[in-house]
């Protein structure tokens, strides 16, 4: 039995349009609490509540039908985009419970084996996986709700970027294409192997290797694409961000999918939601199509002072960690692609 043909879509492009969600939630009054350090308003990767003056919870949930037919892999990827969360808002996470939806027709061997994936990311991220809640749906699904611990004065958010900053990534693009074009029988081995392979990297080590270089803002790129997570990270800034086609680190065949006009589902949701406020200077329609691509357990798209980026760098090089310079931040509004 394969966990893709049980689905409609998989992995983050299954997510809501980051506008619908907007929409949802614009009526919605926040809960007041001098402790809610992170909630709704503004919104970011995660909750954050103070406890005391040295311990703040970070709180998030996260799940999706199955990208892959391998159920391990598929519980270690859902485990890891959740997971992702918390250390985008410079957390470590503590206790994660499973939220899962499968169908009764399922083997127990392989729900059991999704769970077992999700167990050996939790430990490897430094959590422990306490429970959950399973209930019998024809399209599987499956995630985590995680809570971490961060200082409170040492969290990261999306929304302090600032002119002069470098902009940087923690990982290439083209997760989404990827396995779209496996869906649509296009299948490259090689492209495919290194897409489930980042998808599986937590970014736990790079978190700790940038919290040194305090950097100015963090979200981690999931289904709302580059773009997407750009164009957050640039309204909450209230500044410009420039990203350099060029720069755009692309998994092993992703642009030549791009422009072969394969997309996944997300794209035209992720079109609509920064579309307009985006501007295209010479880059192709591939690289604007990589950059819209919805991403499942993506890398750290951050910002910092320019004159770190060197030593950043070199750090990074250091512990064979990857990263890329892939723009700037600019007094202004909106989003950039040149």
């Amino acid at each position: 039995m394969k966990l893709t043909d049980l689905a409609k879509s998989g992995g983050c492009a299954a997510k809501f349009s980051a506008a619908r969600l907007e929409e949802l939630v614009r009526g919605f009054v926040p809960a007041e609490s001098a402790n809610l350090l992170v909630g709704l308003a503004p919104s970011d990767d995660a909750a954050v509540y103070r406890l005391d003056d040295e311990r703040a919870l970070v709180f998030t949930v996260d799940f999706f039908p199955p990208l892959v037919d391998d159920p391990t892999l598929y519980g270690r990827i859902a485990a890891t985009n959740a997971l992702n969360d918390v250390f985008a808002m410079g957390g470590s996470p503590l206790l994660a419970l499973s939220i899962a939806a499968f169908p009764e027709s399922l083997p127990d061997e392989i729900v059991a084996a999704v769970f077992a994936g999700a167990d050996e990311q939790v430990r490897a991220a430094g959590g422990i996986l306490a429970g959950g809640h399973t209930l019998r749906d024809e399209e599987p699904k499956y995630g985590l709700a995680v809570v971490g611990t961060v200082h409170p004065k040492g969290f990261w958010s999306k929304a302090a970027a600032r002119p002069g900053d470098a902009l940087f990534l923690t990982k290439p693009l083209g997760t989404g294409l990827i396995l779209q074009a496996a869906r649509e029988g296009r299948r490259d081995e090689a492209g495919l192997a290194e897409a489930i392979e980042w998808m599986t990297v937590l970014n736990g080590r790079a978190a700790d290797a940038l919290r040194p270089f305090a950097p100015t803002a963090v979200t981690d790129v999931t289904g709302f694409g580059l773009l997407g997570h750009a164009h957050e990270m640039s309204g909450r800034s209230g500044v410009r961000i420039v990203l350099e086609s060029g720069s755009l680190p692309a998994m092993a065949g992703a642009l030549e999918l791009a422009a072969a006009g394969i997309r996944t589902g997300g794209d035209p949701r992720n079109r609509d939601f920064a579309g307009p406020k985006l501007g295209i200077g010479e880059a192709s329609d591939a690289a604007l199509a990589l950059a819209y691509d919805p991403q499942t357990a993506g890398g750290l798209l951050f910002s910092l002072p320019a004159d770190r980026g060197a030593v950043l760098e070199a750090t990074f090089a250091a512990e064979d960690l990857f990263l890329r310079r892939v723009g700037r931040v600019e007094a202004g509004a909106g989003v950039h692609l040149q």
